[in-house]
């Protein structure tokens, strides 16, 4: 047998042509063979047709038909999220430019743990990652949406216009002129929590002491509340190091598993070896199992009795625990969609010295769009950001990053390895890539990122935002105007949470597993305010009424099959 072609190199492109017609003509029959968005017969009858199609996995010989057979099996057993059906999960149709972009990444495969082995993967993951960072922190431009501090006792939204005199977020906050919590009253131009905290221009606690800026107590000052005091050893270690405090820089990571895992990680750095995690009872199961992979306390949990951290109760707890804090909030929940109240947090964490991390894996691509980006006020108030690119950016998976304030935090991850960073190499110029991550082989996912955003622009990705956000408000419509469906409650973004109306929760259940199993339509589910509802999550920019019409219908029809009390497992 002669040595098989490569896929790089100067006989590359040749030896992946052919390939890439059989892969294409593979995709295609077992996508007609499959004939909907998931494969008929349920989990048993998928098994049996993935045995048939593999055989022997490692037989003594090769078979050269392998390539067509098992990808056309892939397809016909696969789930496809670009079917207007398919709608579980936070689940979404990669572009094409970016899959192509992926296949020229997989070809020359670099490793993003070394320069001499991604040399222009180095620079260009530099690069995009910044601009990431900054569409989320800001680089002194005015974007409509994101909060900013204004004259001492103020709030001011960048971009956004109130009415004369002042203009309010819902919970009491002014933007202009004032700025208050619920259950305070202040003058204009002032700024109160609970106890007599201010948010800007001057805060106090009982017995005089300032959090503006700092914790004063007789003779001393320090930052601001107990919790920065264990800060400021690693960070003014950190200042003489290269990058400057007012650039914001991100790390490309698997995901948002793995964001929330670094976002723990810096927090119990920066504040030299523990953190107390306080998060919603709507947080991300991976940030409790970030605490306990990182040895830390068990989270504290806020209630969430909307869907959303309740605020006022953020503020209680932050008052009674000790430091240092890290509170997490959701822009973007798994479940439903929703966003937490961004600015009140931001305004807590700030007057109790608490650092704050956000989890925008959903919602975070709301930033491209001009028409839903201020649904993120607060966001650049944020320590970190953690986005996903692999749903509101319509990436191949994996397309994850965390966006830090502060690039001096990233000093904890700074690793050397003489075969990868030796220090002679670095000091004569070669880049050093350890401290980008805690992996150390990585691919360069960059490519896909950088592909699609300078092909389609903000405009371009702000516009498929916009589309199936509208996708979803037309789905609630329906649902609300039908008989037969009780709607949980508008869409934040772009999930829709319906039921039939009067049915159990067990056949609610068993109508998705019924879908499910004959491949008709592939819906989530989710549990609030005590029921359990259906879950349409519209990432498919190209679904359109009649599909969402359909949709309904499946549900109805599949429910009349269904004799209540009597549902299957």
């Amino acid at each position: 047998m002669s040595t098989p072609p490569l896929a790089s190199g100067p006989e590359g492109p040749r030896a992946l042509r052919p390939l890439l017609d059989t892969v294409l003509e593979a995709l295609d029959s077992g996508s007609r063979a499959r004939g909907g968005p998931l494969p008929a017969g349920g989990p048993e009858t998928v098994a049996a047709r993935v045995r048939e199609a593999v055989g022997e996995v490692l037989p003594d010989q090769g078979d050269p038909h392998a390539l067509r057979s098992l990808v056309h099996a892939f397809a016909e057993g696969a789930a496809d999220p670009a079917h207007p059906l398919c709608a579980a999960h936070l689940h979404c149709p990669p572009l094409a430019i970016a899959t192509a972009a992926d296949l020229a990444a997989s070809a020359l495969n670099p490793s993003l743990d070394s320069w001499d082995q991604a040399p222009a993967a180095s620079e260009l993951e530099t690069l995009v990652a910044g601009a990431l960072a900054r569409e989320i922190y800001g680089d002194g431009e005015t974007r409509p949406g994101s909060l900013e501090p204004g004259e001492p006792g103020e709030h001011r939204l960048r971009g956004e216009h109130g009415l004369p005199g002042e203009s309010r977020l819902p919970g009491g906050h002014g933007l202009f002129g004032e700025s208050r919590l619920r259950g305070e009253h202040g003058l204009p131009g002032e700024s109160r929590l609970r106890g007599e905290h201010g948010l800007f221009g001057e805060s106090r606690l009982p017995g005089g002491h300032g959090l503006r800026g700092e914790h004063r107590l007789p003779g001393e000052s320090h930052l601001a509340g107990a919790s920065r005091q264990a800060a400021e050893p690693r960070r003014a270690a950190a200042r003489d190091l290269p990058g400057s405090p007012g650039s914001p820089d991100s790390l490309i990571t698997t995901g948002g598993t793995e964001s929330n895992q670094l976002a723990l990680l810096l927090a119990r750095e920066v504040y030299g070896g523990s953190v107390q995690l306080v998060c919603g009872a709507n947080a991300h199961h991976s940030l409790a199992r970030a605490a306990w992979l990182l040895g830390l306390p068990e989270p504290v949990v806020v209630p969430a009795p909307a869907g959303t951290l309740d605020p006022t109760a953020l503020d209680e707890t932050l008052t009674r625990l000790p430091g240092p804090l890290l509170v997490a909030a959701t822009a973007g929940t798994t479940d439903a969609g929703l966003i937490d109240p961004l600015p009140e947090i931001a305004a807590h964490c700030a007057a109790h010295g608490a650092r704050l991390h956000i989890d925008a894996a959903y919602g975070g691509g709301l930033l491209f769009s001009t028409r839903h980006r201020a649904a993120l006020t607060g966001l650049n108030a944020a320590d970190t950001v953690t986005l996903d690119l692999h749903k509101l950016g319509w990436q191949p998976i994996a397309a994850g990053l965390l966006a830090v304030k502060d690039p001096r935090d990233l000093t904890t991850l700074r690793q050397r390895a003489d075969y990868l960073n030796a220090a002679d190499d670095t000091e004569a110029g070669l880049p050093d890539l350890l401290g980008r991550s805690l992996r150390t082989t990585r691919r360069p996912d960059v490519l896909k990122l950088a592909v699609t955003l300078k092909t389609l622009g903000r405009s371009g990705l702000g516009t498929l935002v916009d589309q199936v956000c509208a996708r979803a408000r037309e789905f609630a419509a329906l649902v609300h105007d039908h008989p037969g469906f009780a709607l949980h409650a508008p869409p934040a973004i772009s999930t829709v949470l319906f039921r039939p109306a009067g049915a159990t929760d067990a056949t609610v259940a068993a109508v998705r597993r019924a879908l499910l199993t004959d491949g008709r339509a592939v819906l989530g589910r989710t549990r609030l305010d005590g029921r359990l509802w259906l879950k349409a999550t519209l990432l498919n920019p190209a679904t359109g009424p009649d599909d969402l019409a359909a949709m309904l219908h499946l549900v109805a029809a599949r429910r009349a099959t269904l004799v209540e009390g009597h549902t299957p497992r």
